[in-house]
């Protein structure tokens, strides 16, 4: 733990880029984690999800600094509860799906031979599968459909994703001298892996979590714009389905369209510039050309 907690420390001094993502990212998901206090403060005690007795269509204004939609409902606290359902799903599916990958990686890169050919084809099978399209056909026909369903169904999807990138650099790392002693020291294959390489490979693990629980937020939006999300539940996806019905845009009410695509923006932003960090620090050519 105290090694995990150094190599975090040192990857937070070493590059502005990382801090910038981490501190967007924080704030996001302690809205979320502070989703009821805020939209009961922000929609004045109501239910982001009950007709309200607010005036329809309000421009923002200094009681709902983002309007409110055809219902009365406050547009900023519908957000912060649609950021909430959405990164549950995000949380759920890219946990599974990195688990999943990290350990598919790590038996394959480390174990090699017949293993890892088996391991990469079956990796390879799920790569090319047009996942999108079957997200759609397992939805339209699959019943009382929820966020952990939906999440599980994005998982079984991701994972491939991070097994292909841990697993290049699980083959780069089990030839290093470290990894050689321990072999020499009797050190089974299972405390070889978590013991000396899985702490050397903690932040490519944490960015293919972000990652993939970035891409099942996106496809829940996909889900959700088409109309085959998870029923009762608010979410962004949900909310680009109501501005897209409604014709909101045309009626000059933007908020609720603008709202959760300048959401969606800034995590896609955040987890970009923590990627971009990474690689600057781990990567030398990109340090040199970054200046850092």
């Amino acid at each position: 733990m105290d090694r995990f907690l150094l190599a975090i420390l040192s990857l937070w001094r070493s590059s502005r880029k990382v801090q910038v993502g981490i501190v967007i990212m924080v704030f996001f998901i302690l809205l979320a984690l502070l989703h009821t206090p805020i939209a009961a403060l922000i929609g004045h005690g109501t239910d982001p999800l009950e007709i309200s007795v607010n005036a329809p269509w309000q421009q923002p204004n200094i009681q709902h600094w983002l309007g409110t939609d055809r219902y009365g409902r406050d547009v900023l606290a519908m957000t912060v509860t649609g950021l909430t359902a959405s990164l549950e799903v995000g949380v759920i599916a890219g946990l599974l799906s990195t688990v999943i990958g990290t350990v598919v990686a790590f038996v394959a890169g480390y174990m090699g031979g017949k293993v890892d050919s088996f391991l990469s084809s079956f990796t390879d099978v799920f790569l090319v599968v047009p996942s999108f399209p079957l997200l759609i056909t397992l939805a339209a026909y699959t019943n009382n459909v929820n966020l952990v369903s939906v999440a599980v169904l994005l998982a079984v999807f991701s994972w491939p994703f991070a097994a292909r990138t841990i697993r290049a650099q699980v083959l780069s790392l089990r030839s290093r001298p470290y990894v050689e002693l321990a072999k020499v020291t009797r050190m089974n294959a299972f405390e070889i892996i978590f013991q000396e390489l899985l702490p050397n490979l903690l932040p490519f693990i944490g960015v293919g979590f972000a990652n993939a629980a970035l891409g099942s937020i996106f496809a829940l939006v996909g889900l959700e714009v088409i109309g085959l999300g998870p029923g009762n539940v608010l979410d962004l996806g949900l909310m680009l389905n109501w501005s897209q019905a409604w014709g909101a845009l045309s009626l000059g009410a933007w908020a609720i369209f603008v709202a959760p695509v300048v959401v969606l923006a800034l995590l896609f932003f955040s987890v970009n510039l923590i990627n971009i960090g990474l690689e600057e620090v781990y990567n030398p050519r990109l340090r040199k050309t970054a200046g850092a």
